[in-house]
């Protein structure tokens, strides 16, 4: 029987497969038990709310002003959309720096 092409490719695939689960089943498992314990050891002090806000206020002037220059009308035209998006995105991140951090 000659070789199939398609079934050489199917086990080429299969085993390639394999090798980036493996990997990434190892990085996971490097990230919990090496890099997680010495990260949750360096910010155990933790954030307020008061720095996080402003750590938040700053992020999300930055992301806002490139969205609405990227979007090719300017400030202006967008507008209507970028106020809310704006009070959503920092309250979403001052709450999740305050809470990470």
């Amino acid at each position: 029987m000659p070789n199939d092409p398609d079934l050489e490719e199917r086990k080429t695939t299969t085993r390639l497969f394999l090798v980036i689960a493996a990997v990434v089943v190892v990085l996971a498992l490097v990230v919990v038990f090496v890099i997680a314990p010495s990260v949750s050891a360096a910010v155990q002090p933790g954030m307020g709310l008061k720095d996080s806000a402003l750590i938040a206020f700053g992020a999300t002037v930055a992301v806002i002003v490139v969205m609405t220059v990227a979007a090719g009308d300017g400030l202006l035209g967008e507008i209507q959309f970028t106020l809310p998006a704006f009070f959503v995105f920092f309250i979403l991140l001052w709450v999740l720096i305050a809470w990470v951090l």
